[in-house]
């Protein structure tokens, strides 16, 4: 399978590397980055063995018309795509959390709701909901960032400015920011007949200290999304709701008993099983987009992506 799971360039001006779960950061001496989205699958922190064909094209090309789509309401890192797994832009110094924001009591959140928990990251929830029920409005759940292999861990608003992870004052920035991109994205998602249920974003300062927006955002990796057709009715009978997001790989490995607890082992991914991921991000991307996906030329991607990324940098 052509897939790009690992990457070793040596750009023009390069000082260093970070590699991720799932993408790989070149940093270079003039305050910009190269993310190169690869093809790897991260689920439960855990990275899969084998990668799945287009999927970094994907995730790269969701996420940058996403950041364009919000640009006007929140500025972000991206300058160029100078190919369909590559992002260029500001470097930028994380905050180390990530601002997680929900509309409706699923996943992580339904998870815990249900243990009798009744207050996640210093946020009550109402009694009375059941699992997909929409939140009265959005509820922003903070999450520490985990460095790669390590589980995320939810802490409230409080925790961040009593350890100081945060000052204050940039906080109220990144609450601001995180409900106005989740409102922005709300409304395009309703365009495609979809509800944005829940989702992240991670935001850093770059060299002149201003806030940005930087990673991907609303992508099927970053957020999950319902079919809004025939919600509430499936709602009404208690129905598992129709989902678009990488939710159904994490189902798939749990009915194979796993779920990134110590001691699991990982089930093996048939050819098979890896390509109908792969149509199913395609067709994640098409539903979420509303444009149809064009596969970009996967012979040789490692080559592709350094002569597009050369020829920007040499421009």
């Amino acid at each position: 399978m052509n897939t790009i799971n690992s990457t070793d360039y040596k750009f023009p001006q390069q000082t260093s590397v970070y590699k991720g779960k799932v993408r790989e950061v070149y940093r270079l001496d003039n305050n910009r980055v190269i993310m190169i989205a690869t093809d790897r699958l991260s689920a439960f922190d855990v990275v899969m063995p084998k990668g799945i064909p287009y999927k970094g094209q994907i995730l790269n090309q969701i996420a940058t018309k996403m950041m364009k789509a919000t640009e006007d309401l929140v500025p972000n890192w991206l300058e160029a795509t100078p190919d369909p797994n590559v992002a260029v832009g500001q470097l930028c110094e994380p905050f180390k959390v990530e601002m997680v924001i929900r509309g409706y009591m699923a996943g992580h959140a339904a998870r815990e709701y249900k243990t009798g928990k009744r207050e996640l990251c210093g946020v009550t929830l109402p009694e009375g909901l059941k699992e997909n029920d929409k939140f009265p409005s959005p509820i922003i759940t903070p999450a520490t960032k985990a460095e790669m292999g390590d589980h995320d861990e939810d802490i409230s608003r409080e925790d961040i400015l009593k350890r100081s992870i945060v000052s204050e004052e940039d906080y109220k920035v990144l609450e601001d920011y995180t409900r106005k991109l989740f409102e922005r994205g709300t409304e395009i998602a309703a365009k495609q007949g979809l509800i944005l249920v829940d989702t992240k974003y991670e935001f850093g300062k770059n060299a002149e200290g201003k806030i940005v927006l930087i990673d991907e955002i609303h992508t099927p990796d970053s957020s999950r999304y319902f079919y809004a057709d025939g919600y509430q009715e499936r709602q009404d009978k208690g129905e598992a709701q129709k989902q678009l997001s990488k939710e159904f790989v994490r189902q798939w490995l749990i009915s194979k008993g796993f779920q990134g607890k110590e001691g699991q082992e990982l089930p093996e991914m048939t050819d098979e099983y890896i390509n109908s991921i792969s149509e199913r991000y395609i067709e994640l991307y098409e539903n979420i987009t509303g444009e149809k996906f064009e596969k970009a030329e996967i012979d040789n991607i490692e080559n592709r992506i350094q002569n597009n990324v050369l020829a920007y940098l040499n421009k």
